[in-house]
């Protein structure tokens, strides 16, 4: 099946879940392009500023596994609708705060909100579309990732440069409070029944998730790490200025990052037809790419050259995206599929993510931010090692693990999008 034979149905999906996905990154990191004027606004060190990314990171790792069941329980288009008004809300009033712990609230309580939306979203479009393309589906819906974190980073610059960081703020929130009610034209889709829930140990007992998540544990790390203090690298170590900061990175990140994660999609779609594990092969490999490109980068004293290495590097690192989530779809039962990817949500925000912006920005209180960006070039390395497990498993058990066995003779053949009257 290609993009032009969906149906109107399946395109309304895909758009409002892509543009809901957009604003969710915007709101999410535009936080990074104003750490400079939040330093000099509270007074705070670099560890400090990373803070508000990390006080955001804990929340949504702590309430991404039980609004992810509470999707797979009940209604999937309700928790996205309730989650996208809910951040959006917080992000407006992070524009009022006044204090340096306010805005730390402010900026927890927009987790909140983003946690309900990632497991239900991801689970409603593999309901949706069939099994073959559901890596080009789920990147897609990713690269609104890229385009709306690339519009954060750039946005954030602009704004704050010419009207001050607490406009930033205001201006990304009011889209997402308007856009949230449109999560209500959503089809509902079919969870599970109260009888038929998906266990949350019975995750454990597939090989192929777990290496996921651990792999994901260390990559996450690097990246969260590249674009939390890539914007603060830039304009201290090599001279951008915050409006050139946030466009040369935004313009990268949006070009590099989106089409990286439609070529890695495609090729993992591509691949999965002739491996049943092909799909899994694609992320170790964008890992390996990437790291040469983003350490020449991160010591190019050419602003051009940073932003043509850097961004190759992006380009390979974001491969992993589309992948990720269709990989986990494939080896856990559709009923836990919000569950699966509640669960890998809360590990690497709780164990990667939230600790990647205070990490780094001890490390650079230390021993200089270009010193402690390399170790995230390291923790990339050895998340694309650890993956490589992935297709080992897949291809030793298969895509269905005899231990669900009880689950995937339940599964509806073909085409998964069948949806509640």
């Amino acid at each position: 099946m290609k993009f032009r034979h969906f149906t109107g149905r399946q395109w309304t999906v895909l758009i409002i879940l892509m543009l809901i996905n957009f604003v969710n990154y915007v709101d999410r990191q535009i936080i990074f392009s104003l750490f400079p004027s939040l330093r000099i606004e509270f007074g705070l060190t670099r560890e400090q500023v990373g803070s508000f990314a990390t006080a955001f990171t804990i929340v949504l790792a702590l309430m991404s596994l039980p609004l992810g069941m509470l999707a797979d329980r009940v209604s999937r288009r309700l928790v996205i609708s309730a989650g996208v008004i809910f951040w959006s809300a917080a992000t407006f009033f992070s524009g009022l705060a006044n204090s340096y712990h306010s805005l730390l609230m402010a900026r927890a309580l927009v987790g909140i909100g983003e946690a309900a939306y990632t497991p239900a979203g991801t689970a409603v479009l593999s309901a949706t579309f069939p099994k073959g393309i559901r890596a080009r589906v789920q990147g897609a819906f990713d690269a609104g990732m890229f385009v709306g974190g690339a519009t954060g980073i750039a946005l954030g610059g602009i704004v704050a440069q010419s009207l001050g960081w607490r406009a930033a703020f205001f201006i990304v929130g009011i889209p997402g409070l308007i856009l949230g009610l449109t999560g209500l034209k959503l089809p509902e889709t079919a969870s599970a029944e109260p009888h038929a829930r998906f266990p949350l140990q019975d995750l454990a007992r597939v090989p192929a998730y777990m290496m996921i998540l651990f792999s994901g544990l260390f990559s996450s790390f690097a990246g969260y790490a590249y674009v939390a203090w890539g914007f603060d690298f830039v304009r201290e170590y090599r001279g951008f200025s915050a409006r050139e900061a946030g466009l040369i990175l935004g313009v990268t990140a949006l070009i590099a990052g989106a089409t990286g994660i439609l070529a890695g999609a495609s090729l993992a779609d591509r691949l999965v037809h002739k491996w049943t594990w092909g799909r899994a092969i694609i992320v170790p490999f964008g890992f390996a790419l990437a790291s040469p490109f983003i350490y020449f980068g991160l010591h190019s004293h050419s602003k051009f050259n940073f932003a043509i290495l850097f961004g190759t590097g992006t380009f390979f690192l974001s491969w992993y995206h589309g992948p990720v989530t269709a990989t986990i779809h494939d080896v856990i039962p559709s009923r836990g599929h919000a569950t699966a990817q509640g669960l890998y949500s809360s590990f690497i925000n709780l164990f990667a993510m939230a600790a990647a912006p205070v990490m780094i920005g001890a490390i650079a209180d230390r021993r200089g931010l270009e010193w402690a960006l390399n170790t995230a070039i390291v923790f990339q390395l050895i998340g694309g090692a650890l993956f490589l497990g992935v297709p080992y498993f897949i291809r030793r058990n298969g895509l269905h693990h005899p231990a669900l066995a009880k689950y995937w003779k339940d599964e509806p053949p073909g085409v998964a999008s069948v949806y509640k009257a």
